[in-house]
C-alpha cells in the first residue's frame, strides 16, 4: 500500500498535468469529486481504451477484445495541491481502480 504523496523538490511550486484513468463506473463519482476538489478551475474528460498484456482484472469480453473501457480524466494544478489531491483521491477512491501519471507543465492558457 502506497503511504501519503510527498512532491519531488524538483518540482514543486510548478503546474503539474495529472491524469487519472478510472473504470465507467466510478466516473460520475469522479466528476463530482473533482468539481468540489478543484473549484476555482476545470478539467477534461473523455473515453479512453486501455491496452495491456496483462490480464488480471480484465473480464472475458475485455479480453477477447484486447482493451479494457476507461474514462480518463486531466487538469492541471499546483504541484503544491498536488500531495492533497494524491492523499484525497486514496481516501475517496480506495479499491477502485484507478491509475494516475504526472507530468510537469511548461505552460497553459487561453487563446
Amino acid at each position: 500500500m502506497q503511504t501519503n504523496f510527498e512532491m519531488p523538490d524538483n518540482i514543486m511550486n510548478h503546474q503539474v498535468l495529472i491524469t487519472l484513468t478510472v473504470p465507467p463506473s466510478v466516473e460520475e463519482s469522479m466528476v463530482d469529486w473533482l468539481l468540489q476538489f478543484n473549484d476555482h478551475s476545470g478539467f477534461t474528460s473523455h473515453r479512453a481504451n486501455g491496452h495491456s498484456s496483462r490480464l488480471d482484472g480484465l473480464n472475458l469480453a475485455e479480453q477477447v477484445a484486447g482493451r479494457k473501457e476507461q474514462v480518463r480524466f486531466q487538469m492541471h494544478i499546483s504541484s503544491d495541491d498536488l500531495p492533497r489531491l494524491l492523499n484525497s483521491l486514496r481516501e475517496a477512491f480506495n479499491g477502485a481502480g484507478l491509475h494516475y501519471w504526472i507530468t510537469p507543465l511548461i505552460d497553459a492558457g487561453h487563446i
